[in-house]
């Protein structure tokens, strides 16, 4: 194993891929997930997510540029790749007759170096469902069935398409905890989700495309970065947006004004919230509903999709 995959265990470099009479899904773009990572790839409908996941996984070759997982083509290589990866699709689509543990017994004959079928299933909170059909277990529950099956063969690499879809919110949480702990232990996950939160939460960095580019990439706090912050309240009767100290003074850079709702945008969040209590305090006026939070990811993401339509 060279330093190069050791570093980078995926590697993305101007990959493109064309449909049919020439519609091009993927448009040329770069990017590398380092070993031990949480990546996740996000886009709008048809921004080209799964387009680049099934190269990624080998399913189809690209129309330009190249992709590489440990150093190898995903495509032409299958065979070195294939059994240091798992995948996790967003339907699994096993027989539904077969109950949980036959289900695990028959995909385990199919992985190379499975772990203990029971082992897998207990590590997603499925060992009481184990004599279970699987059409009789929940949407969420077949999410961690997906899951289970894609840890058999305890893969460096990790691919999971929306993995916490159908999931209630106690299933999301033991799911992240589970990703944080594969993380830890070396494992490398490439995730696609719709749920920003969940990106925001669990990504050490992400990728957002938009009609196949990569608009923005980096940290989440990287991302979110250019978006500014928010402030918002509401003024008591008898004080109005004009007694507040000049907004410039403030460093907001822009506001809004809906009945005695007030709210304010800043890239110096600090500054600003500060000057508006420190106002509030001096003056005895109590600002209700009072809601300070830096920019989310879902901010940026839907910033970035209408700046998009915008120029279009």
């Amino acid at each position: 194993m060279d330093s190069d995959e050791q570093e980078h265990v995926i590697e993305v470099t101007d990959l493109r891929r064309v449909y049919g009479t020439g519609f091009e899904a993927v448009r040329g773009i770069t990017f590398s997930v380092a070993r031990g990572e949480i990546f996740a790839l996000l886009g709008t409908n048809g921004a080209g997510k799964t387009s680049t996941v099934e190269l990624l996984e080998g399913l189809a070759r690209p129309d330009g540029g190249r992709v590489r997982v440990f150093g190898h083509d995903p495509h032409r290589d299958r065979a070195a790749v294939r059994p240091r990866t798992g995948v996790m699709l967003q339907e699994g689509g096993f027989p539904a007759d077969l109950t949980v543990a036959e289900t695990a017994r028959m995909w385990a004959g199919c992985t190379s170096g499975a772990r203990p079928e029971a082992e897998a299933l207990e590590r997603v909170g499925l060992a009481g469902k184990s004599g279970v059909r699987v059409k009789q277990l929940s949407g969420g529950e077949r999410r961690r069935l997906d899951l289970a099956l894609a840890l058999l063969g305890d893969p460096e690499v990790l691919f999971l398409d929306e993995p916490t879809t159908g999931l209630d919110a106690e299933g999301r949480r033991d799911t992240w905890e589970l990703v944080r702990d594969l993380r830890d232990a070396g494992t490398t996950v490439l995730l696609t989700t719709h749920y920003l939160h969940e990106a925001e939460d669990l990504a050490d960095r992400l990728a957002i495309l938009h009609e196949g580019r990569i608009a923005a990439s980096g940290t989440p706090a990287e991302v979110t970065a250019d978006r500014p912050a928010r402030i918002s309240f509401r003024l008591p009767e008898g004080w109005f947006p004009g007694d507040l100290p000049p907004l410039a003074e403030l460093g907001v850079c822009g506001h809004e004004v809906s009945g005695r709702t007030v709210r304010l945008s800043t890239r110096e969040l600090q500054r600003s919230a500060t000057g508006v209590l420190t106002w509030a305090e001096r003056n005895k006026v109590d600002l209700h509903g009072l809601d300070v939070r830096p920019a989310s990811l879902e901010e940026a993401f839907l910033g970035i999709a209408g700046e998009r339509e915008a120029a279009a």
